[in-house]
């Protein structure tokens, strides 16, 4: 039903295993990790532009916040010409709501691709997408520091220990990824204003802090290694691309990093 996601996160990660398989041999496990890797560092490259579209969004919306108090104060108790004055407002200032969810919609859709691609190369398998047999097998024999890239670590039976000594410091790098990269962002924040949307910052700043980095330790144990290993990437190229945007275009600008 998805097979428009689903063959071209597996072209993407056939190419780059493509790649690496001819420098460091079909059978390593080595070619296995930098494809998945470098899919996400692709991926994530292409939606650079959207994450612009973004940034440009989120500076268009704060400008735009004394003319909506305006309208909320204007048209107090009518929610009917409010939503009518604030789509007219938007529409002068060129904003568009969906451009300030494109890269999440983008993350959210490759996520879903490679997770089903990953756990797609099943035994017996003679293909999985643009795969073929041999390269499924390959992927099956694939291994990082002697564990299974398609292990985890509630299924990993006899060979837990060598699962989780993968596995385990894997989940502990990405829950401290996303703990720093989120506690970057809040530090360059401007103080919270008080009321209700102040309280509603500083309840999503708890979330991303706190609550977020927990949920990569809760999740760590039904996830492959192969997935694990994409979800330190990601948090690796968030954290630098959120330093990057706060040096190039400002610190405020940093806190719409994805």
């Amino acid at each position: 039903m998805l097979d428009f996601i689903y063959y071209p996160v597996s072209a993407v990660l056939w190419l780059w295993h493509t790649a690496f398989a001819s420098l460091l041999g079909a059978t390593s496990g080595l070619a296995w990790v930098l494809a998945i890797v470098f899919l996400v560092m692709t991926l994530r490259a292409l939606l650079i532009r959207p994450f612009i579209a973004q940034l440009k969004f989120s500076r268009a919306l704060a400008e735009m916040q004394p003319k909506l108090q305006e309208i909320k104060r204007k048209h107090a108790g009518d929610r009917e010409k409010q939503a009518l004055a604030m789509q007219e407002l938007q529409k002068e200032s060129g904003v568009n709501v969906l451009t300030g969810f494109l890269p999440i919609i983008g993350q959210t859709v490759v996520f879903i691709g490679l997770y089903h691609v990953l756990r797609s190369f099943q035994p017996g398998h003679t293909q999985n997408y643009v795969f073929n047999a041999t390269q499924v097998q390959s992927f099956l024999d694939a291994k990082l520091f002697g564990a299974p890239l398609e292990a985890t670590l509630s299924t990993a039976g006899s060979s837990f220990g060598t699962v989780a000594a993968v596995a385990i410091p894997l989940m502990i790098v990405a829950a401290i990824a996303t703990h720093f990269t989120a506690r970057a962002a809040v530090a360059r924040q401007a103080q919270p204003a008080e009321g209700a949307a102040g309280s509603q910052v500083r309840i999503m700043n708890t979330l991303s802090q706190w609550v977020f980095p927990a949920g990569a330790l809760l999740v760590g144990p039904v996830m492959p290694i192969a997935i694990l290993l994409y979800f330190v990437t990601q948090n690796a190229w968030t954290f630098a691309q959120q330093h990057l945007v706060a040096a190039r275009f400002g610190p405020e600008a940093a806190r719409t990093t994805v």
